[in-house]
């Protein structure tokens, strides 16, 4: 399993890539492995701002629908429209194509309430 250390990680497993006053949002290699095959991802929040860990979106596996909950607040800039055609990128590659949503940070001051990948890796017991 892969837990990049230049990402930040929520308890609810996603994680957040920081590149100036943007991040990148998307679900942990765990969280994938958790939920199976993916088979569609839901985002209806584009535009909106979204307080952090509050439900920004769906994704459905096989066998299950989740939430997916926002790490920090920001507005949901863009989605990943690759994900239309090939949701299984979360499961093939959750950190680089399987990414979600492009957010504004509202309030960076909210990352320092996330985890790094040994804090991530020591909640999930791997």
């Amino acid at each position: 399993m892969n837990f990049p250390a230049d990402l930040k990680y929520s308890k609810d497993h996603e994680w957040v890539k920081i590149t100036g006053d943007t991040a990148l949002v998307g679900i942990t290699d765990f969280a994938q492995g958790e939920l199976g095959d993916i088979v569609f991802v839901d985002i209806n929040t584009v535009g909106q701002t979204v307080k952090q860990f509050d439900i920004f979106g769906s994704i459905e596996a096989v066998k299950t629908v989740s939430d997916l909950f926002l790490p920090v607040s920001g507005k949901i800039l863009e989605v990943n429209t690759e994900l239309n055609n090939a949701p299984e990128s979360v499961n093939n590659d959750p950190y680089a194509k399987g990414w979600i949503v492009k957010i504004s940070l509202s309030n960076p001051a909210e990352l320092d309430s996330l985890m790094d990948s040994s804090a991530y890796k020591a909640m999930i017991g791997k």
